[in-house]
């Protein structure tokens, strides 16, 4: 038991009765927080019309006044063929224009995992919903990837199909295949996110009309104070594919002939139509604040009602809007005088406008000041209705206007409504930039949005508490700036747009620049990385890197497996005063574990860990060396560590194999500590007389000079084949280097105490045997290279008998070198204060091409150094920890340029009389290149080209006569057939000849049986060009496997060309 559970026991029953209300009391009080805490708006993304392609683009579209209508893109279907001006004309449009997006076709699929065979059967609206919801995640600072498993939820308002109408109109219902129906079903507008992002929350997909984004929003809070999700993405999108809803809205006669919103006006005649995609990303205020989050807004509270019986299903109901203000007010704990604004419904209509200001006239011109009118407006008179995205577009709109505190124009009011009582209310409308004012209290907003079926939502959004600058308490002297893409095109571009935001922000914290970069970023294969110490020298590197001169960044390409790295820990020799103090300094968890070992180690030194350290006259002292190597290389491991870097194997070289060995889990810090102390005060314990020398010469020379001096000298390390050290008594390593030198063969003394690893350590055998019999071994975890037999070692190492053998035989590097390149090790970190082993394992292996990286050097400082390791690590592939990286650093996130999408278009093709014919049984005329879909380059493979055939005996009557024991195999000259056709679409006619085509597995066709064949040509090294042949079911899972049916080579015909 506890001593407050001791507490408890001695109370009365009284007591304790009184004790748990008093628990249950605040249980309730913390429920009912949770039910009313704000929730805080982190990132937005957005596609609005007028190429609001972004938050800030959107933001200055309106504060510029922008009408964003414009005539409906050619595209989307024969303008001549359905307009009529005549509103009474039956199954015609009257009115051409209306705010619509640009290139609807175009979308990154390689981007999201997608085929281009299922990206062109997906609705343009999921593609947007993909690209928006990445874009506002990286707005918030949130690492897309990072959320798999994670309860966020996704809540999306969507209401309109237009695509899957393209489909059934272009297509035969039999080929149909299962993408159309996965690309198109609303429920898979939320699923397909939260699938391809692994997000475990709720997901689901809301049809309320024009007010299903703003619903959306609202079920996001509810999810959210309820603790379903710890995050939460509410969305809205609305595209006009098709021209038949627009019929239908023409026949009520609710759309403006000229496609604009005139709110509030006295020409209003129907809403404009528009497009676009709004998404906004949600956390608990709490969560928000503890992660460091950029909180643009809060959202205080909301309300969702229907209108229940009114004079229409469509007719707006006044009182339910009342009603619905109030709910939202009472749920905000909001008076109604504290509203400033309000971004309204405001579709342009004769009778929604007038219903509308009065609602708002009625609940909040209540305790309203003449001098404190409240301010009313409408995007839709910038971009249109945007229907299921109406409400969100609105949304994003206040928290902008929030933000820069002031509301953007309202377009087309010229003559006030005259059906709407302007005197007598508390209201205006901004006509041009107004300021909203704060009085010393945060502003507040309102945003409202009606259902054409009768649902209404209103939400109240509050300005984003103050925030003061998050300021480390010691700052790092230099920072790591990461950016990575899916492609060399796409990389790039960002680093382009990075300096472009550097040079227009050039006072954002580069910490806060770096944090955001690194933690809220997805890292893919496509790498770029750079040390800079300010927001100037990291644009003008960024500069620099781009006009292509050298030493700016580094830059590099992960491959499919993560690579195998290698730490080699230090010896004795290494040593410096100083080594690591800006670390230890500057870097909270380094200066945690040296904290550590200082304390550990106060029963075995007579001075103070980090006096050493920083003591020069100490520093070279074998009883201080050891212990404080030691402890700095076991720092550093575990700061690589803390950092994502993790070896596959270690070494070490002499003292360096305790650190390897403590790494590897054979001993504990503390039995390692100990060991290494008495280690280093038993060999400052033997007499003087004692001299280590490096020879440059082979090891069979070596041994051949030291063979007479017998006992006297023995070889202690060695490091490579032409790097052998001798150690002994200093009489006879004297004459024997004086041998050497007359035989020309270059020596170089040691700055040692005393001849490690040699027989003089035997005095001290029997000591450090008996500590060493006191440590708790266990064997090692990690695979870890012994300096006694220079091989992988396990359990034997775990023994008192292995370390007493380690004291005085050589240490095997070169053969440990060799091990290690034959394991595959491709990156070599040195774990030590100054980079020696790197040097003499290169030496071992000349022709190694892997990464050699030292930890810390003392010509540079330590941030310079280990940061530049760290970042030829990152390019090198290592998928590092970034969090890890910024742990015990105060950062807050602030808003990048956002991923550069590498689209193409994707489309469902249009009918046509091949389709037609495709059902018949008489296509002799048909050619393999009139049904080869259209050629698609690939974004991920520059160069490269596919296309897609449906085979069947159907599509090709002839094949019925081409069989092998009564099934249908599909005749090799076919093979050839398709591959001409696509070449001669690349290459031109007779431009080429085919070479070394093989027929790699038979294509047989059952009766009736549709094959799916893509042809796929790509460029080889050797400048030709290869192609393939592939086939599955068009019925087959997406998943299912693609079957290689024929390979070769096309050629091109040099004189031809």
């Amino acid at each position: 038991m506890t001593q407050t559970d001791d507490k408890i026991a001695e109370l009365t029953s009284s007591q304790r009765l009184l004790l748990a209300l008093k628990e249950a009391k605040a249980q309730l009080e913390h429920a009912d927080r949770s039910k009313t805490e704000p929730i805080a708006i982190v990132g937005m993304g957005c596609r609005f019309p007028g190429g609001a392609n972004n938050p800030e683009s959107f933001w200055q579209l309106l504060c510029d006044g922008v009408d964003a209508i414009a005539k409906r893109p050619h595209e989307r279907w024969d303008s001549k063929a359905y307009y009529d001006p005549d509103p009474d004309a039956a199954g015609k449009i009257y009115t051409q224009q209306g705010g619509f997006l640009q290139n609807v076709d175009q979308f990154d699929p390689f981007f999201f995992g997608i085929s281009p065979r299922e990206a062109a059967s997906l609705d343009p609206q999921q593609r947007l919903l993909l690209e928006v919801s990445w874009e506002a995640l990286e707005h918030a600072g949130q690492a897309p990837n990072e959320l798999s498993g994670s309860q966020t939820g996704f809540f999306v308002g969507i209401g309109q199909n237009d695509y899957a109408k393209l489909i059934l109109n272009s297509q035969d219902l039999k080929n149909i295949d299962v993408y159309a129906c996965t690309g198109n079903g609303f429920c898979f507008a939320s699923g397909r996110l939260s699938y391809a992002l692994g997000l475990q929350g709720p997901s689901m997909a809301i049809d309320t009309a024009c007010s299903s984004s703003l619903v959306a929003v609202h079920l996001a809070c509810q999810s959210l104070r309820a603790g379903e999700c710890a995050m939460a993405l509410a969305a809205g999108v609305h595209l006009i594919l098709t021209p038949e809803v627009t019929v239908g809205q023409c026949n009520m006669r609710v759309l403006s002939p000229d496609g604009r919103c005139k709110t509030f006006d006295a020409s209003a005649d129907g809403f404009g139509q528009g497009e676009g995609c709004g998404v906004i990303v949600l956390k608990r205020l709490s969560d928000a604040i503890a992660h460091g989050d950029n909180v643009l807004a809060l959202i205080r509270g909301s309300a969702v009602n229907h209108d229940g019986p009114s004079s229409g299903l469509t007719v707006p109901n006044g009182t339910a809007q009342q009603e619905l203000i109030r709910q939202a007010l009472k749920s905000s704990r909001v008076k109604p005088a504290q509203v400033r604004y309000v971004e309204t419904h405001g579709t342009g209509t004769v009778l929604g406008d007038p219903i509308e200001v009065r609602a708002l006239s009625a609940v909040l011109g209540e305790g309203r000041s003449p001098n404190n009118p409240l301010i009313i407006g409408s995007v839709k008179t910038n971009i249109g209705h945007l229907d299921a995205a109406a409400g969100i577009s609105g949304l994003i709109k206040v928290v902008l206007a929030l933000q820069h505190q002031e509301v953007p124009p309202h377009l087309h009011f010229k003559q006030p409504n005259p059906n709407i009582a302007w005197d007598e209310l508390p209201i205006t409308v901004p006509t041009q930039r107004t300021a909203l004012i704060s009085s010393g209290e945060p502003l507040i907003a309102g945003v409202s949005s009606f259902g054409l079926s009768g649902t209404n939502a209103h939400v109240l959004v509050e300005s984003a508490p103050i925030q003061p600058p998050i300021e480390p308490k010691i700052e790092r002297p230099a920072h790591i700036f990461t950016l990575s893409a899916k492609t060399p095109e796409a990389l790039h571009q960002l680093i382009k747009q990075h300096e472009k935001y550097l040079l227009t922000n050039p006072k954002v914290s580069l910490g806060n620049i770096c944090f955001t970069a690194n933690v809220g970023r997805s890292h893919f294969d496509h790498r770029f990385s750079m040390i800079a110490s300010n927001t100037t020298t990291l644009r003008e590197k960024l500069v620099a890197f781009t006009s292509n001169r050298e030493g700016a960044g580094q830059i590099g390409v992960k491959s499919s497996n993560q690579p195998k790295i290698a730490f080699l820990f230090t010896g004795q020799g290494s040593q410096y005063a100083g080594m690591g103090q800006q670390l230890y300094e500057t870097q909270p968890s380094f200066r945690a574990v040296l904290d550590q070992c200082q304390e550990i180690l106060y029963p075995y030194l007579d001075i103070p860990l980090l006096e050493v350290l920083s003591e020069p006259s100490l520093i070279d002292q074998t009883v201080y060396t050891q212990p404080a190597l030691f402890a700095l290389e076991y720092a550093l491991y575990q700061l690589w560590k803390s950092w994502g870097v993790a070896p596959r194997v270690v070494i070490g070289h002499s003292l360096g194999e305790y650190t390897a060995a403590c790494a590897a889990g054979v001993f504990s810090l503390e039995d390692a500590l100990k060991l290494v102390a008495a280690r280093g005060r038993f060999m400052q314990s033997l007499p003087p007389g004692g001299e280590m020398v490096a020879v440059l010469a082979s090891v069979e020379s070596v041994r051949e000079a030291i063979q007479v001096y017998g006992r006297d000298v023995a070889i202690a390390a060695i490091n490579t084949p032409n790097n052998v050290v001798i150690s002994g008594k200093s009489s006879s390593v004297t004459a024997i280097v004086t041998s050497l030198h007359a035989q020309n063969i270059e020596t170089k003394q040691l700055a040692v105490s005393h001849a490690f690893h040699s027989p003089l350590m035997q005095p001290i055998l029997a000591q450090f045997e008996e500590v060493a019999q006191q440590m708790n071994y266990s064997p090692p975890h990690l695979n870890i290279i012994s300096n006694v037999t220079g091989k992988l070692i396990t359990e034997e190492i775990a023994t008192s008998e292995y370390w007493c053998r380690h004291l005085q035989q050589p240490v095997m590097f070169a053969a440990g070198m060799e091990t290690l390149d034959g394991l595959g090790t491709e990156i070599f970190v040195e774990v030590g204060p100054r980079p020696t082993l790197l040097a003499m394992g290169r030496q071992c292996l000349p022709d190694k091409k892997g990464e050699w990286l030292p930890s810390l050097h003392p010509k540079y400082s330590n941030w310079e150094q280990i940061l530049q390791s760290l970042s030829r690590l990152y390019v090198s592939g290592v998928d590092v920890d970034w969090s890890g990286f910024e742990y015990g650093d105060e950062r807050q996130r602030v808003v990048l340029p956002t991923y550069p999408f590498q689209r193409q278009r994707y489309w469902i093709q249009p009918p046509s009389t091949t389709s037609k014919k495709t059902a018949e049984t008489s296509s002799h005329s048909v050619t393999l290149r009139e049904l080869l879909r259209p050629l698609n380059k690939l974004a991920h493979l520059p160069g490269s080209y596919f296309w897609e055939i449906e085979l069947s005996n159907r599509i090709f009557p002839y094949l019925n006569d081409h069989r092998i024991q009564g099934v249908i195999v599909l005749p090799g000259t076919a093979y050839l057939g398709i591959a001409q056709a696509g070449a001669d679409e690349v290459f031109g006619i007779g431009s080429y000849f085919l070479e070394d085509v093989e027929f790699q597995k038979a294509l047989f066709l059952r009766e009736n049986d549709v094959r799916r064949a893509q042809l796929i040509l790509s460029p080889k090294s050797d400048g030709e060009t290869a192609f393939e042949i592939y086939s599955q079911l068009t019925n087959a899972e997406p998943n299912h496997v693609w079957i290689l049916h024929a390979t070769g080579k096309i050629q091109i015909n040099k004189q031809s060309v």
